[in-house]
């Protein structure tokens, strides 16, 4: 039976990744939801505006949205079907694009309402990480056997995974 921690991140894994593939499919085409589209179309616009540093490097509101969208994707994918590292990996980028988005709200000046989800959304993708790469408890490994010619006092003696008593040894 698998771990409570395997079925979060493998649960999360999987909830972040098709949000993500979803969001990044919204802004890549009008197929999914026109309206959500075209509120994309918008909202890069000003955030473009807002940012003249990116107008200066090139970067206009299409190259942008479709960029994040194709990242998102991307990411959403590795995040859903590819198992050990690429995940953190695409968790990380993940979280460095709600970052950015989170910036573009806040420089246009949008109310909490339109960047909830950025909001909700980077914290799962934060506790996804953590979760993930925390090591794995030592408690539950299985305790070393005892050399062969200690069998006698196996008992006696902590195994090397269990903490031993400090303080003053009283003598008698």
């Amino acid at each position: 039976m698998a771990s409570p921690r395997t079925v979060t991140v493998v649960a999360l894994s999987v909830a972040l990744g098709l949000f993500f593939v979803f969001m990044g499919t919204i802004k890549l085409t009008p197929r999914l939801s026109k309206d959500a589209y075209t509120e994309m179309k918008r909202a890069y616009k000003s955030y473009v505006r807002a940012l003249p540093l990116l107008k200066k490097m090139g970067i206009n509101s299409i190259l942008l949205r479709k960029s994040i969208g194709a990242l998102e994707v991307a990411c959403g994918i590795v995040m859903t079907l590819v198992p050990g590292r690429p995940k953190d990996v695409a968790n990380f980028f993940l979280l460095l694009l709600v970052l950015a988005v989170l910036f573009f709200h806040q420089l246009v000046g949008d109310p909490l309402k339109r960047y909830a989800h950025a909001l909700v959304f980077g914290i799962l993708l934060t506790c996804r990480l953590l979760i993930a790469r925390k090591p794995e408890d030592r408690s539950s490994e299985k305790k070393p056997l005892p050399l062969s010619g200690q069998v006698g006092n196996a008992e006696e003696q902590p195994s090397l995974y269990e903490k031993v008593p400090q303080g003053k040894m009283k003598l008698s």
